[in-house]
């Protein structure tokens, strides 16, 4: 009889456990607004949370490869439209070589900014951020996924922006061009400084190009990333409609063990007042 009562007594000390662990969750769950943080809160939704946890972890992924492409492409188009600016300078001071008028001392002051824009451009083309990383692909436009089977193209190559421009069917590289309006400054005729012109306005118009193509892979990127976000915030709604505390119900469920709780140690606290005699009879 008094093993009985022993495994009686020990069950009901479990029972009261379990009543305060449940409180404690409750408790929990109302102040972080979050009911399931185990497999035994509910199976299936622990399931969904952890698939849902891993496709944010990809989102994620994408999302900082998103934003590692916008700055490229922010910087490329930053490059572009630099080098654009110079191409025009460059335009206008061969015009105004062809000015008879000009002094030996101008037409030298002009072959030198012409010179300078030629350098520009060249460190245009080659710059890198502070980490290293060129502004423009070198070859071949590396591949940035930002999504399931989607890479996209950040930036072009610094080959595309500065080679093959057709000059006359002749193709020109932006420092040749350069170099033929440096050539132009020196001899002085007209015919020459026409034609380095000519392969500058070329050159210019290419790089206008050029900026229109970087502008549909910054556009790529924003749609991509507003996509993204979107999704995300999907993911969200989901995970929060699995995790999230039901409060009336909670309440109502910590309320209930309180009571339960309470009237257990009431009746735990007689029985431990009686003698073993009294257990026994």
């Amino acid at each position: 009889m008094v093993g009985i009562t022993n495994k009686t007594l020990i069950a009901e000390i479990r029972r009261q456990q379990q009543l305060s662990q449940g409180i404690i969750e409750g408790q929990t769950a109302i102040s972080t607004g979050i009911t399931l943080t185990k497999p035994s809160d509910n199976a299936l939704a622990w399931v969904q949370v952890s698939e849902i946890g891993k496709a944010q972890a990809q989102q994620s992924s994408w999302q900082a490869n998103v934003s590692y492409g916008m700055g490229r492409a922010a910087n490329a188009e930053a490059n572009l439209e630099e080098i654009n600016t110079l191409l025009i300078s460059a335009q206008e001071l061969v015009t105004s070589a062809r000015n008879g008028s000009l002094n030996d001392a101008q037409r030298t002051a002009i072959f030198e900014d012409v010179k300078g824009i030629r350098e520009a451009i060249g460190a245009l083309l080659n710059q890198a951020d502070y980490q290293g990383v060129p502004v423009f692909d070198d070859t071949q436009s590396v591949l940035v996924p930002v999504s399931r089977g989607l890479k996209l193209a950040v930036v072009g190559t610094r080959q595309e922006v500065s080679e093959g421009i057709d000059v006359g069917g002749t193709p020109m590289t932006l420092d040749g061009i350069l170099g033929q309006a440096l050539t132009a400054l020196q001899s002085g005729t007209d015919a020459d400084l026409q034609s380095a012109l000519t392969a500058i306005k070329a050159g210019q118009s290419h790089v206008t190009i050029e900026q229109a193509k970087q502008g549909v892979r910054s556009d790529r990127l924003d749609v991509t990333g507003n996509r993204l976000t979107s999704v995300d915030l999907d993911l969200k709604e989901r995970r929060q409609g699995l995790e999230s505390t039901d409060l009336a119900e909670v309440i109502s469920s910590v309320k209930s063990k309180l009571l339960q709780l309470e009237a257990a140690q009431s009746a735990f606290a007689r029985i431990n007042q009686q003698t073993l005699f009294d257990l026994i009879r």
